[in-house]
């Protein structure tokens, strides 16, 4: 069993993913952690209580984070996640206090103990401050899997940044240098992958007939999330990101691609920017992992085998074929 950390800023997508976290045999979720990102860090740590509500997980203790990016102006996602962040569906709140300590004591405390691994689906910000303070920590944290940036595909706030990244650049910047200084390797899901996660309307209308509660939870906070990418992206349906970061933490034979030196842009036109030395021109050590192609039904299964209860452990049945499930053959970049 893992120990782990996810560290998010629900954020639909988010919530998702909390949902398959939490339902993981393999995972042992220490604690959640919270960034502005999405949302505000205080309106996140609501929604993710939610999410483990859902699960049937507040066992799990929320932790409030940074609530602003180390450099760059605040500009949240709730043109995308809605004013509650949640599509709009304005659940109820989980009552109860959180913890008095914040996101960033509870992670070095966590790591000085002992080593954890970290989901990031949010901006970098908390890890950024605390590497800042604690460089060494970075040794304590065997895998660090961040959804976020992009390395063939476009972006999905500025013509080449992902959200995440541009967020808070400065602090996805301090990451990758913190690997790239302890010869370690960020693994990082970018949109070259996840936008081949969509959840259709007939997919979320199998999840229903298959277990009607969750289905009934995953349809109030998509709506908003199917709407937007309808009118803004011509997509029938929204891409769940942040749900492959947690589906490749548990198997990462679900996704491929290539080690390489990486860097990100802070500022500019290209903020956020994910520059990815593909072909080794400034001959350094990898400190990244870039997934390019991922197994789309493999995430399914994996994915409506996690989440939906009315299965009782069972696995999902597949699902109707859609198309190719991996991305561009680039077989001299591949690991």
């Amino acid at each position: 069993m893992s120990k782990v950390i996810i560290d998010c800023d629900p954020g639909i997508d988010d919530a998702l993913a909390l949902l398959l976290a939490a339902s993981a045999p393999e995972l042992e979720i220490v604690g959640v952690t919270t960034v502005s990102g999405n949302v505000p860090a205080d309106v996140g740590a609501q929604n993710a209580r939610k999410a483990l509500r859902q699960a049937g997980r507040l066992d799990i203790p929320v932790y409030m984070g940074a609530m602003a990016p180390l450099q760059a102006p605040y500009t949240d996602a709730r043109d995308t996640h809605g004013q509650d962040g949640l599509g709009e569906s304005f659940l109820p709140e989980v009552p109860g206090a959180f913890p008095a300590c914040s996101a960033g004591a509870f992670l070095e405390e966590t790591l000085e103990r002992e080593e954890t691994a970290v989901i990031a689906l949010g901006p970098l910000t908390n890890l950024a401050r605390l590497f800042q303070r604690r460089p060494e920590l970075v040794e304590r944290i065997p895998r660090l899997v961040s959804m976020g940036g992009n390395f063939k595909s476009h972006g999905n706030c500025s013509p080449v940044a992902e959200y995440n990244y541009w967020c808070d650049p400065d602090a996805a910047q301090i990451c990758y240098q913190a690997f790239s200084q302890a010869g370690k390797i960020l693994e990082m899901v970018g949109l070259d992958v996840t936008r081949k996660i969509v959840l259709t309307p007939d997919r979320l209308a199998y999840m229903e007939r298959l277990d009607p509660e969750t289905g009934a939870f995953v349809r109030a906070i998509t709506r908003f999330y199917m709407d937007f990418h309808w009118e803004q992206e011509g997509i029938l349906g929204c891409v769940i990101n942040d749900p492959l970061a947690v589906a490749y933490f548990l198997d990462p034979s679900l996704c491929r691609g290539l080690d390489r030196f990486l860097a990100v842009e802070t500022e500019g036109l290209c903020r956020g920017q994910t520059v990815v030395d593909a072909m080794d021109f400034w001959k350094k050590q990898p400190n990244s992992r870039v997934l390019t192609q991922v197994d789309v039904r493999g995430f399914w299964r994996l994915f409506l085998s996690g989440i939906l209860k009315g299965l009782n452990g069972r696995p999902a049945p597949d699902l109707p074929e859609e198309g190719k499930a991996v991305g561009k053959e680039e077989p001299a970049y591949e690991w």
